[in-house]
């Protein structure tokens, strides 16, 4: 049947009682198999570079480059990524702190709504890190005055049933 055909018999389950053979184009099953082995080699690399993220910060760092750096982090934290945010201290920065964590207030500030704080701000050596993972459920716009709405609406509930009470 398979020679009529023009395609192979392969033997599909050997260890089966009786044998499993299918008739196949064999040639085209094997590249299939390749592709998809190629494939799924090709998604676990890029999941290996996404494990973690850095972008370095300076304590004085000027508003536009911050706002650029903090673009960068919320498209890696867009492709799956946890983000190392580290400011950076040079010569006698370090003795004032404060400053670092200003700068990381404000990143964490503006990406309230695509990340997560994994870790606190703490220093490593001459750097203040902290580590962002994505978040899981994002609010939407709609989702964000929906769930104000309610929560409105379940504050008015509370006061007139207490000024009836």
């Amino acid at each position: 049947m398979a020679e009529e055909r023009d395609l192979d018999l392969v033997e599909v389950a050997p260890a089966a009682r009786p044998p499993v053979c299918r008739i196949m184009d064999y040639g085209r099953f094997k590249y299939q198999a390749d592709r998809k082995e190629r494939e799924a080699r090709k998604v676990q690399k890029t999941r290996a570079t996404n494990d973690l993220r850095e972008v370095r910060f300076k304590t004085r760092i000027g508003q536009h480059d911050k706002d650029a750096k903090t673009n960068v982090v919320r498209r890696l934290l867009g492709e799956g990524s946890k983000v190392k945010v580290s400011v950076m201290f040079r010569g006698r920065e370090i003795t004032h702190p404060e400053i670092g964590m200003k700068v990381l207030k404000s990143v964490a500030d503006n990406l309230v709504e695509d990340a997560l704080m994994e870790k606190a701000p703490s220093f490593e050596g001459r750097f203040l890190t902290m580590i962002l993972v994505p978040n899981t459920k994002p609010k939407t716009a709609k989702e964000a005055t929906a769930a104000d709405n309610e929560q409105s609406t379940s504050v008015k509930a509370k006061e007139t049933n207490s000024a009836k009470a």
